[in-house]
């Protein structure tokens, strides 16, 4: 058998927050728990700020308001899946909250 090597899958795309309240802590809640459903590593950029996608004390910190457009970044396997789930939850759903 020979060496396999594996590369890595990196995706980033730009998903912005549409819901009233913006990214206070229950619709943060509800993106960790989504991206903890994935093996892939994710990261959220807000200009300078940056947080682990899975992490709620970093993610709490982006101050993301309505309006606001996040940079997200999956790197593994299961990149694409992770942000198109990640997408529908941002976008589409709005965190089941109302719009501005």
């Amino acid at each position: 058998m020979g060496d396999r090597v594996l590369e890595k899958l990196v995706r980033e795309t730009t998903m912005e927050i549409k819901n009233a309240e913006g990214l206070h802590m229950r619709p943060a809640m509800k993106f960790i728990d989504l991206a903890s459903r994935f093996d892939c590593k994710i990261t959220v950029h807000n200009g300078p700020h940056e947080a682990d996608g899975k992490s709620i004390m970093q993610m709490s910190m982006l101050e993301a308001t309505c309006g606001t457009r996040l940079q997200v970044r999956a790197e593994g396997t299961d990149a694409d899946q992770a942000l198109e789930a990640l997408r529908d939850l941002v976008e589409v759903q709005m965190f089941g909250e109302p719009p501005p």
